[in-house]
């Protein structure tokens, strides 16, 4: 097994850079954080590495991504959080920056989950693993 590197690629900023990219994002914040002022009833996507692994064989970070999506409503949040899934599900095989998403699983979701934080919130979550070159 090859040794990692010492530092991976910024897979929040290339998710965010793919998501934002994508006309059926365009109405949507997409970011790593909330917005200020927000509450949990715009729209929005918000990007979260949860873990992951590198694979030094194929020379791969492996990280699992979780998508926090927001809308005005239920069915709002459910649209946008499938037309983010899809739109991360379509990376696959494609370069972003020097990067390239080899493989993209989906883990879980769109699942409808409550937010204690924001208590207005129309919140679903997402999790796809992506599989990243890393050189």
């Amino acid at each position: 097994m090859t040794t990692p590197p010492s530092a991976f690629p910024d897979v929040e900023a290339l998710v965010v850079d793919v998501l934002k990219a994508d006309p059926a994002l365009s109405a949507a914040t997409v970011a790593v954080e909330p917005p200020a002022g927000f509450n949990g009833t715009q729209a929005a996507v918000l990007v979260n590495r949860r873990g992951g692994a590198w694979t030094g064989d194929l020379h791969v970070d492996m990280p699992l991504i979780e998508l926090e999506v927001y809308g005005p409503s239920k069915a709002a949040a459910h649209t946008l959080a499938n037309a983010a899934r899809r739109a991360l599900l379509a990376t696959l095989g494609k370069r972003v920056g020097v990067n390239t998403f080899t493989d993209v699983v989906e883990y879980d979701g769109p699942r409808w989950l409550p937010d204690y934080l924001y208590t207005a919130a129309n919140r679903y979550t997402c999790v796809l693993q992506v599989s990243l070159s890393v050189f």
